[in-house]
């Protein structure tokens, strides 16, 4: 059973975030997230999740992401050294395809979807994820990003860059890679993160992010780990047990924007995150990222000032490398819910080594 809050309806109790349940308000999607940290305490008897795999094979040629493997249509990829970007095999974006018609009812809109989608590795090895890389070799990968969204945003309104890590959050490859995918429409998160900073801007004159990032590194209370130019939060309103947001300290519309000193520092940030983040559970972390920028395409000649560049991070575990939190019931047919504080999260993050628990494995064999 669920424990008793019949004390948080008592006259005259004194609130508590870590007892008390209570709704928080999102300004970047426009609503609310229940917050139910008492629901830690309750007993768990539901799916327990397989963790993923700690040995995978370096290079495996009948992997297709390898260098010199063969892929499903027949190419062979090179036998490349740092990132290798290539067109997805089974893009879900095509940039000829036809228009739908107009519908027969106003309840029954379409209307054209086009693009491009493709892959990126981000290393030759399949055992070598993003927090077991080199600071130069993420660099590469922050690079390559910024080249993407510099090309294929002169075309394209959006250019979503995301990472989906691991079984649990659907990847079918161990291989660290990410998909790009750049669209002629702005998909809905775009849309809601473009109307809620707009109007945020209008309404105080700064950049909502920017606003933000500065009461946080003020707060202290749910930094994950900053440096100079950047700073990682579990952010107030966060749905996800460990979801976190990166954000820069300057205002930055674009990854394409960003310094070599920025990108540098980017480099050392996401090491230290995604580190933490292997070192909570003691696995390979689980979950999808993603980048928001500024619109581009045609949105490059408009001002778009109210934007501010971040990263998302979406982790799904919740208690150990077997539970895992499901957004079901309630959260499907209400509100978003979350079973401990943000600050609860940021503090048990925060307090985690920044060396990798493989490595600290590997010394203590030696």
């Amino acid at each position: 059973m669920d424990c008793d809050d019949s004390a948080a309806r008592r006259p005259g109790t004194a609130f508590d975030p870590t007892e008390h349940q209570h709704v928080r308000y999102n300004p970047l999607r426009d609503e609310w997230v229940l917050v139910s940290a008492h629901r830690m305490k309750r007993p768990w008897q539901g799916q327990l999740e397989k963790p993923p795999p700690e040995h995978v094979p370096r290079n495996d040629p009948s992997n297709p992401l390898c260098p010199g493997a063969k892929r499903a249509n027949g190419e062979v990829n090179p036998l490349y050294e740092s990132t290798y970007l290539f067109e997805n095999d089974f893009p879900a974006l095509q940039p000829d395809a036809p228009e739908p018609g107009d519908g027969v009812h106003p309840l029954l809109r379409a209307g054209p979807a086009r693009g491009v989608c493709t892959v990126m590795c981000f290393h030759p090895w399949s055992d070598m994820t993003l927090p077991l890389m080199s600071p130069p070799e993420i660099r590469a990968v922050i690079d390559k990003w910024a080249d993407i969204m510099r090309d294929q945003g002169e075309s394209y309104p959006w250019v979503q860059i995301f990472e989906n890590k691991g079984a649990m959050m659907g990847c079918s490859n161990p291989h660290p890679h990410c998909q790009i995918w750049a669209s002629n429409f702005l998909p809905n998160e775009a849309q809601a993160e473009d109307r809620t900073q707009m109007e945020y801007f209008r309404k105080h004159q700064v950049p909502m992010l920017v606003e933000y990032g500065k009461v946080e590194a003020a707060q202290k209370d749910r930094i994950v780990v900053e440096n100079e130019d950047w700073l990682v939060v579990v952010p107030y309103w966060a749905v996800w047990p460990f979801q976190t947001l990166l954000l820069p300290r300057r205002h930055v519309l674009r990854l394409q924007d960003l310094s070599g000193k920025e990108r540098d520092g980017l480099a050392s940030i996401m090491k230290r995150l995604l580190t933490k983040y292997d070192n909570l559970f003691e696995i390979s972390f689980p979950y999808s990222m993603g980048w928001h920028g500024a619109p581009t395409g045609p949105h490059l000649k408009e001002d778009c000032s109210h934007w501010q560049l971040h990263a998302h991070y979406y982790p799904p575990l919740l208690r150990s490398a077997t539970v895992r939190k499901f957004m079901v019931g309630y959260e499907m047919l209400a509100q978003a819910q979350r079973d401990l504080t943000p600050e609860q999260a940021a503090e048990r993050l925060r307090g985690l080594p920044e060396e990798h628990y493989r490595l600290k494995q590997g010394a203590a064999h030696e």
